[in-house]
């Protein structure tokens, strides 16, 4: 499945015309690798993705076309979630 299909229907990102914009903006690694938005994702790749002050990476445990609101977290694991520290 695309990277930016597969944010999209696990809900990490809300809309595919945002995820597409923040893997063309090298913003996310599968495995250790930047990514587009149409690399291709497989059950085991880990995704690092990073937010404006958030580093957010997971797991993929599944991969569905479509899913419901419930069911969307099954499609992944939080390995771990760290947040930038803004000094003012």
């Amino acid at each position: 499945m695309r990277l930016d299909k597969f944010l999209k229907v696990s809900r990490i990102i809300k809309r595919r015309s945002v995820a597409k914009e923040i893997a063309d903006k090298d913003r996310i690694q599968i495995n250790g690798k930047t990514a587009k938005s149409s690399s291709q994702v497989a059950v085991g790749d880990e995704l690092t993705i990073q937010f404006g002050n958030k580093t957010l990476k997971v797991s993929v445990d599944d991969i569905r076309d479509t899913t419901k609101k419930d069911e969307a977290k099954d499609l992944y694991t939080v390995i771990e979630e760290t947040f930038k520290q803004s000094y003012e």
